[in-house]
């Protein structure tokens, strides 16, 4: 038999989005100020497939994988938002002499911090062991009319916990 529903359930409960341009990133040594914009991590399970007779179902394979972060900074005179990740950078390879850092000097931790509107953290992005995996130092033209300069980071990790 078919439900009615109530008045009450048809009616949206009033509710607080969550807005894009409410949240804190802090990694080691870049001032948070100078953050433009970061995606949220992605998950993705890979599947197994498993045929039987004319049908098949899907099991999760057992290894997840997180997306690389994608962060894109301001790159201001001062402080300089290229020397602070080159400072980063330099943990990792230095360009100069050829050699290249140990995980424990380049790897750092990320938090990305989602606050209400009187600035709690309601949502906390604690990502492990980020490094960086491409810096873009953006693109300098005689014919921009002014634009400003940004630096855009592609940020690997070894794990991400979600807390609430």
């Amino acid at each position: 038999m078919a439900e009615t529903l109530s008045v009450a359930d048809m009616l949206p409960n009033k509710f607080e989005p969550k807005r894009k341009n409410r949240f804190v990133l802090a990694i080691e040594g870049i001032d948070s100020f100078l953050v433009q914009g970061v995606n949220r991590p992605d998950f993705t399970m890979n599947s197994k497939k498993i045929d039987f007779i004319n049908s098949y179902r899907k099991i999760g394979n057992g290894k997840g994988e997180w997306a690389d972060l994608s962060v894109t900074l301001h790159d201001p005179i001062a402080p300089s938002g290229t020397q602070q990740v080159m400072e980063w950078v330099r943990t990792h390879y230095e360009s100069v002499s050829g050699r290249a850092g140990y995980a424990d000097f380049y790897k750092r931790d990320i938090q990305i911090k989602v606050l209400d509107p009187v600035g709690t953290v309601i949502e906390l992005w604690d990502i492990k062991g980020a490094f960086l995996k491409t810096v873009g130092f953006d693109t300098l033209s005689y014919s921009s009319d002014g634009d400003l300069l940004t630096l855009s980071l592609s940020i690997a990790f070894d794990n991400c916990i979600f807390q609430f």
